[in-house]
């Protein structure tokens, strides 16, 4: 046997119980967290076929912006059964740390680098090629970081906007 199969075997058990957990999951929550790992491991089914860019996006578009998209339906629909704990000591620290980094990194990205005017070329090679892959994940990350940045507070507002939403109306349904 080979490395290559006995990675797609034990992906191929990863998938078949995350699909299972998934299923059987009585926690919504936990259902789309399966589902997330359910993601993952076909991302990497697609790295073991050569295929980059795909596995990047199967990572970008459903075990990101579609399991955002379901967790605000949980959310919203109060289909959590999480129980209501106090929070962890260091979460606090830990959130006030993120915070500083990020408003550091957007000032950076905002009066650093916006004075970048560089013109984008597009790759000569096809896209499946590691270095064209390479090249397009520098211009996205190098020229294109604040827009991304902004879209991920963006979600992240609007998730704790639903998750804000949803307690309020808990609340007045008591």
């Amino acid at each position: 046997m080979t490395i290559d199969l006995i990675l797609f075997l034990i992906l191929s058990l990863v998938a078949i119980a995350a699909a299972l957990g998934m299923i059987s999951s009585r926690n919504a929550v936990y259902s789309a967290l399966f589902l997330v790992l359910n993601f993952v491991t076909v991302a990497v089914f697609y790295l073991m076929l050569g295929a980059p860019f795909i596995a990047m996006s199967q990572i970008t578009v459903y075990a990101g912006a579609i399991m955002v998209l379901f967790l605000f339906v949980i959310m919203l629909l109060g289909a959590e059964n999480i129980a209501s704990v106090n929070a962890l000591p260091w979460q606090r620290p830990l959130a006030i740390t993120l915070a500083v980094i990020l408003i550091v990194e957007s000032t950076y990205l905002v009066f650093v680098r916006s004075a970048s005017s560089a013109i984008i070329t597009a790759p000569e090679a096809a896209l499946n090629d590691m270095e064209s892959l390479q090249n397009m994940a520098l211009a996205l990350f190098e020229k294109f970081l604040l827009p991304f940045e902004v879209t991920s507070v963006l979600l992240l507002v609007a998730m704790v906007g639903a998750i804000v939403i949803a307690k309020q109306e808990k609340a007045g349904q008591k």
